[in-house]
């Protein structure tokens, strides 16, 4: 899983068959990481996205992991971000001063990669509660190193498994992750652009940064602009000219199957 197959895949190639909606997302993602260079990974579907890009559309993408290791070369994928199979073999492991306050505030970090909740128009996140705070219908595992992600990667990408109105809301049960535009009402300036990609079920939504709000740029095979609005908890913006997204390829899938996650781990 570690090795480039040497040429790109066969983009091209239809692909066979019933297409989870991981393997959906996990396809999509990874081609948003073409031309990036490090990427700050969290676990699941992040994990899938970063090492099949590695596999296709980005050979040298370095990744980073919470738990301190850099330029991790994993044998098979790992379950969490103190498996040991991160560290055999990695570029780096550093301490978590080290990590936090050096590679990410020192602002090496390309694309941070994460997962979430709730997420509004302006790309703040929530991965705390749902529901409220002082008794909430699901309590989430929280922040992690997302606030930090959030502040000092060049850019953030989203991957969403839901796109309903309560998962795209006006306003969030709780903000576990604040946007730069969020920041930037308390008098903090972070260093990136916050949240520019969001990839769903539904489409792809996206925004350059502070100042503006996401927007509908692309959407799947079979879905209309209308349904992503009606899913969407707030009045969606979009985009001037809204494209389709390439399905998966049979190579991509094969890729994906095959060398990144053939014990399912993360695909469902």
């Amino acid at each position: 899983m570690t090795a480039s197959h040497g040429k790109e895949p066969n983009m091209t190639t239809t692909a066979p068959g019933a297409v989870t909606s991981s393997e959906l997302l996990s396809v999509v993602a990874s081609r948003e990481l073409a031309s990036r260079r490090t990427v700050f990974a969290g676990i699941g579907l992040p994990t899938l996205a970063t090492e099949l890009a590695h596999l296709t559309v980005a050979p040298r993408i370095e990744v980073v992991y919470e738990s301190g290791v850099c330029g991790a070369h994993p044998s098979h994928l790992p379950e969490t971000i103190a498996d040991a199979v991160i560290v055999s073999g990695a570029e780096a492991v550093l301490s978590m001063p080290a990590l936090f306050g050096c590679v990410l505030q020192g602002g090496h970090i390309d694309v941070g990669f994460l997962g979430a909740a709730q997420i509004d128009r302006w790309g703040n996140l929530n991965t705390s509660v749902i529901g409220a705070w002082e008794n909430p219908e699901v309590r989430l595992p929280g922040s992690g190193g997302a606030v930090e992600v959030m502040a000092n990667s060049r850019e953030v990408f989203v991957v969403m498994r839901r796109h309903d109105p309560r998962s795209f809301t006006t306003a969030l049960d709780f903000c576990t992750t604040p946007g730069p535009d969020r920041a930037l009402a308390e008098g903090i300036r972070p260093l990136g652009a916050g949240v520019t990609r969001v990839i769903t079920e539904l489409g792809i939504l996206a925004r350059s940064g502070v100042g503006e709000e996401l927007r509908l740029v692309a959407v799947h095979p079979g879905v209309t602009v209308d349904q992503v609005r009606e899913a969407t908890g707030w009045d969606l913006r979009v985009d001037d000219s809204v494209t389709t997204v390439p399905p998966p390829t049979a190579a991509e899938l094969r890729l994906l199957r095959e060398d990144v996650d053939p014990g399912r781990i993360y695909l469902r």
